[in-house]
């Protein structure tokens, strides 16, 4: 980890002081807001994410977020997979405009992409959930 590079994005602050903003955190960021949103199951990350989770015993919160940081704008691709059942429109739209709010106040930047992607469907249903 102590040779893994940290991109971060720099915003100027009006002072000429500078604010450093780590992608990391705008993909923390969006994966919070994508988790409040009714109709996601979970998110989709790779291999390396759910080791991750097993290894440090914490939740990702950036699992399955992709964050390409600008000068002043960010694009963000997000994969989720849905619960059976949902529109999946309304929810690919709910997540648009959360992330996209969440990130430009929170950070100041210019969100101008976010991408869903459904990489499955969960067919579980709320009785199965319970026995388990």
């Amino acid at each position: 980890m102590e040779n893994e590079e940290v991109k971060e994005e720099v915003i100027s602050v009006e002072n000429g002081n500078e604010v450093r903003i780590a992608d990391e955190v705008v993909a923390v960021i969006s994966g919070i807001a994508v988790s409040e949103v009714p109709g996601v199951s979970e998110m989709a990350g790779g291999f390396a994410g759910g080791i991750t989770e097993v290894l440090s015993g914490k939740k990702n919160l950036a699992k399955g977020i992709k964050v390409e940081v600008g000068d002043k704008e960010t694009k963000i691709d997000v994969n989720i997979i849905v619960d059976y059942g949902v529109r999946i429109p309304d929810v690919a739209f709910e997540i648009q405009n959360r992330v996209k709010k969440a990130v430009e106040s929170m950070t100041g930047l210019n969100v101008v992409e976010v991408n869903v992607h459904v990489q499955g469907v969960n067919t579980d249903t709320n009785d199965e959930k319970t026995e388990e």
